[in-house]
């Protein structure tokens, strides 16, 4: 396996270098909406450890990352009233693993309405933070 790139895309999200829509943030996660969504809400949770996926991830990463997966899953049903939520946790390129630091996608299900595919086509900034607020405010609530 290859060793972790410091240069990813997540890594410069955390380190402030890279903008995103943020609507989470513990000592141990972050989790911001997909620029790519495969649906309304898609939002990804990041631990801030680095690793590249679930294979070399230090066993104490992955309790915090999950429950912070569960309390944005509870979140995007209710901000977006949807009927479930999908959670997809990928592992290398083989599994459609694309960006190698470990997340988990949170993604609003509604009956009848498949996910987008992961096309590259990056969704308009006033449609994520539009989307970003409303799942912050279900995290209040």
């Amino acid at each position: 396996m290859a060793d972790y790139d410091p240069g990813n895309i997540f890594a410069k999200i955390l380190r402030g270098e890279i903008p995103s829509h943020r609507v989470y943030e513990d000592d141990a996660v972050i989790a911001f909406m997909d620029v790519m969504p495969q649906g309304i809400g898609h939002t990804l949770v990041v631990p801030k450890a680095p690793s590249r996926n679930i294979l070399d991830a230090d066993p104490a990463t992955l309790g915090p990352l999950f429950a912070a997966a569960q309390k944005l899953a509870a979140a995007v049903k209710k901000a977006f009233n949807a009927d479930g939520v999908t959670l997809m946790q990928f592992n290398e390129s083989a599994s459609g693993q694309t960006v190698y630091h470990l997340h988990v996608h949170v993604i609003p299900r509604f009956d009848g309405v498949p996910l987008k595919p992961h096309s590259g086509q990056m969704e308009k900034p006033e449609v994520l933070a539009e989307n970003a607020g409303k799942i912050r405010a279900a995290l209040r609530n």
